[in-house]
């Protein structure tokens, strides 16, 4: 079977523990195994044992939940769970790409695979589990990969870029997940289910049934109820189809298996531990072995239940019970919670509780639309009470609905199932949970503990709940109380969300107007403030083309309104001098206009520099020269780049199929459309974007508030990024996008985060704050599910249609140019603070620094 080579890395220096100190081995260092890290952390016990971690993979502790993320641009950096720092500081030695080989219990000691030996006075296995591959003809043959680790996911990238076509041998979570990976790659996809439909432990045949019509709709080929007799093999030696037991034969040129895991108790089956008949290392109550000096937590162990647990919830509470244990800490480990809920291939899936309807006397409440693929059922006893449930195509009453697992829920079962307008109105929400409802069962937390907290990043802090898969984080947010007053500022009462629309539908253009008839009535009549008067002016710039006003920010009362740096169409530097920043769309400019650039640095004196946006500044130029200097550059075809305004900023992009042999769109002239398309567009903060032309990213297009990345069959969207001092990734909206599709989607994206976000506020955080979050903005502007997006379109429209470089209006008009002086009632003169000394052949600024002298003079 085809592996990476994994890259040894030296082991993390030990700080100095007392020699007494009592030894603790960590055989695994997976999620489960990261948690009971910081378990012992939490918990004091890092000062109290020398604590060392063995590590088969090259690298720490990752999220293998999210593990497909990678396919949509996350970086193993981006997966990691071990803060960089947590190791020494906690005094935990860890060595990466050395496994345990054997474990000798009598001497209590353990070698790995370097031959180093660690002895220990307390052992815990936190070895997981192991992909289980059918014993068939083939299986080893090179295209041939199983889908578990970081090292799997680099190996399948590196094979699929030569091939067309692949396979996916098991039909469950994870093999949905490869499948979709598969795709996203490129590669012609199908998926081979022995279980007669997809998914067979977590939903039950209609639920099945929805998915797989959901599937077969997105391009993916499906066979269940057949297995995989044997993987053929070409000239070469590598795969080149699939022979399966209904005796049919399929081609394909790669293979993933994900039938299924098995624990990996194979050191403890050889030092005599006790096992399960069918695996799994047996485990009491407090997650200690046969052997009271070991313990065994996670996908490894047998729980005192009789169950092994795949989830990492469970892993984790095990992983807390066993730290718990070591401390004399009274917790136990009986059992958890199987509840699931995962978006696959971009399809919701949830299952809770009883969702096959095991229990006697159970009865089925089902919704179902196969032309929506909605598929929705609950199942409850014959007196009312809750038990479980599959939900598919649409799980967004599963963080409510898990928690009611076992009572009676507060409306009727049909209500729990029928669609927003169908039926009597449901009343059902977090506030009807009781006390003890458990919200996060990742880490389970209740709703008592969450309702404890003011804000979600004060619930994840604290409890983390949230922070495992985030179903729970919709719930977490409902249960978060409102905020007193939501008001902009002292002078409206209204969020900047809401005098949008006040200001669209009444068609208002004058902040003075709007202050007078919708500011609070002590701010009426007044001259407003520095919060409100920068964010009406940037909605009236906004709406200007719809309102029918000018959309030229210094024009009458906008001037006005405007920040420092909009007064002067200039960024404010340290020193008083003013950048002059050109728009060069999508990085492309040709030498004509670099020389120009050049020759307008030289003879104004001015600095100049490269920037990370793909275009060059030029820095240093007094108020009095910023006229003169964009006389030049306008003249040579440039326009403002909008440096000093929020608004979009620019485009960036790779080379792309033009030059880069990787390449697999023309990324560049996307990028170039898409700056031109929406320069000038005023928004609540400042806009960025890139364009890749393919998945190796290199115009970081995942860090920007809209990236697009180039695919095989046309462009996935991402939004929602950002880079700066809390960076956070952008989230796939749509793939596989044709031109069109891709700048209809942008426009309503940007169209809506204009009309709903507040003030100051970057897409990045506006969608972590948007109710329902990435799913939320997916069916408002690509499902229309608001029926606004003709509107934001038409919109966008008029933005486009009636679009003028600020710059070139303001040197067509003699009285716009009177405002650049340094000193109103002298005209021409320089403004004698700003200076500049010479450094590495161009100029810096001259600052006078403070200096403080002893009082009485120097000594």
């Amino acid at each position: 079977m085809a592996a990476a080579t994994p890259h040894p890395a030296p082991a993390t220096a030990q700080a100095t523990a007392p020699a007494t100190a009592p030894a603790l081995v960590l055989i695994g260092h997976g999620m489960v195994g990261q948690r009971y890290l910081e378990s012992l952390a939490e918990l004091g016990a890092t000062s109290t044992h020398r604590i060392t971690v063995l590590c088969e993979e090259p690298r720490p502790a990752y999220d293998r939940v999210h593990l497909t993320s990678y396919f949509s641009g996350s970086t193993p950096e981006d997966l990691s769970l071990t803060p960089a720092s947590f190791m020494a500081e906690h005094g935990i030695a860890l060595h990466l790409d050395d496994p345990a080989e054997s474990i000798d219990r009598e001497a209590r000691t353990v070698t790995s695979r370097s031959g180093q030996v660690f002895p220990y006075d307390v052992l815990v296995l936190a070895t997981g589990s192991y992909p289980f591959v059918p014993p068939v003809p083939g299986k080893d043959a090179p295209g041939c990969f199983v889908y578990r680790t970081i090292e799997d996911l680099l190996a399948i990238e590196e094979y699929a870029k030569t091939r067309t076509t692949g396979a996916v041998v098991g039909g469950g979570l994870l093999g949905l997940e490869a499948a979709g990976a598969l795709k996203g790659l490129g590669l012609a996809t199908r998926v081979v289910e022995f279980a007669p439909r997809l998914m067979p432990v977590q939903v039950d045949e209609g639920g099945g049934a929805a998915l797989l019509r959901t599937i077969e709709n997105m391009g993916l080929t499906v066979h269940t109820g057949v297995g995989t007799q044997e993987v053929l093999t070409g000239e070469d030696g590598s795969v080149s189809g699939m022979k399966l037991s209904d005796g049919s034969s399929v081609d394909t040129d790669l293979v993933v298996f994900s039938a299924g895991v098995r624990p990996r108790d194979q050191l403890a089956r050889d030092s005599g531990l006790t096992v399960g008949e069918r695996g799994g290392i047996s485990v009491d109550a407090h997650c200690r072995t046969s052997d009271p000096h070991v313990y065994a937590i996670g996908e490894c162990a047998l729980a005192s239940d009789g169950r092994v647990y795949g989830l990492v919830g469970p892993g984790y509470e095990m992983a807390e019970t066993a730290a718990a244990d070591l401390l004399g800490r009274e917790k136990e480990f009986t059992g958890a919670d199987l509840s699931t809920k995962l978006k696959l291939l971009g399809v919701d899936v949830a299952s809770f509780g009883d969702a096959h309807g095991a229990t006697a006397g159970s009865l089925d409440v089902v919704y179902s639309d196969s032309r929506s693929g909605v598929y929705k059922k609950v199942v409850v006893s014959s007196e009312g009470v809750l038990l479980g449930g599959v939900l598919v195509g649409d799980a967004d009453s599963y963080g409510l609905l898990r928690p009611l697992t076992g009572s009676v829920p507060p409306v009727t079962p049909e209500q729990l199932v029928l669609p927003a307008g169908a039926g009597a109105p449901v009343v059902l929400g977090p506030a009807s949970l009781p006390d003890g409802a458990v919200i996060c069962s990742c880490h389970n937390v209740t709703k008592k503990a969450i309702t404890a907290h003011t804000t979600v990043p004060e619930v994840k802090k604290c409890t983390k709940a949230g922070t495992g898969c985030g179903s729970c984080l919709k719930v977490i947010g409902q249960l978060m109380p409102p905020a007193a007053d939501k008001g902009l500022c002292e002078c409206f009462s209204f969020t900047r969300a809401e005098l949008y629309e006040i200001v669209r539908t009444l068609r208002v253009t004058s902040y003075e107007k709007l202050l007078d008839s919708h500011g609070r009535e002590k701010a009426r009549g007044g001259d407003g403030c520095e919060v409100c008067k920068p964010t009406v002016g940037s909605i009236i710039a906004s709406l200007a083309p719809t309102l029918g006003a000018s959309g030229y920010v210094l024009d009458g009362e906008q001037a006005a309104l405007q920040d420092t740096n909009d007064h002067f169409l200039a960024n404010l530097q340290r020193n008083g001098s003013y950048s002059v920043v050109p728009r060069i769309p999508g990085g492309e400019i040709t030498p004509d206009k670099l020389i120009v650039i050049g020759e307008v640095a030289r003879d104004f004196g001015l600095y100049t520099k490269i920037t990370g946006g793909q275009r060059i500044d030029l820095f240093g130029a007094a108020i009095d020269q910023l006229p003169l200097i964009w006389a030049r550059l306008v003249e040579a075809g440039f326009e403002s780049g909008h440096a000093y305004g929020k608004a979009l900023r620019t485009v960036k992009s790779c080379v792309g199929q033009t030059w880069c042999r990787y390449g697999v769109q023309d990324s560049v002239r996307m990028a170039i459309d898409l700056e031109l398309r929406y320069r000038g567009l005023r928004a609540p903060h400042k806009l960025k974007s890139a364009v890749s032309g393919c998945a190796r990213e290199c115009a970081e297009a995942q860090s920007k508030d809209f990236g697009i990345i180039a695919t095989a069959s046309g462009w996935n969207l991402y939004v929602g990024g950002n880079g700066g001092a809390t960076p956070r990734h952008a989230d796939l909206l749509a793939q596989d996008l044709s031109d069109a599709e891709l700048v209809r989607l942008i426009d309503r994206f940007l169209m809506f985060y204009i009309r709903t976000a507040d003030r100051l506020e970057r897409t990045s955080t506006w969608l972590d704050r948007l109710e329902g979050g990435l799913d939320h903005l997916r069916d408002v502007i690509v499902h229309d599910s608001l029926g606004l997006c003709a509107e934001l379109e038409s919109l966008m429209a008029d933005h486009v249609a009636h679009y003028r470089d600020e710059w070139a209006e303001t040197l067509d008009d003699p009285e716009r140019l009177r405002r650049f002086v340094s000193f109103v009632n002298a005209p021409g003169a320089p403004d004698p603070s700003v200076k500049f000394v010479p450094e590495r052949g161009q100029v810096k600024p001259d600052l006078t620094i403070l200096t403080l002298e002893p009082l009485g003079g120097t000594r």
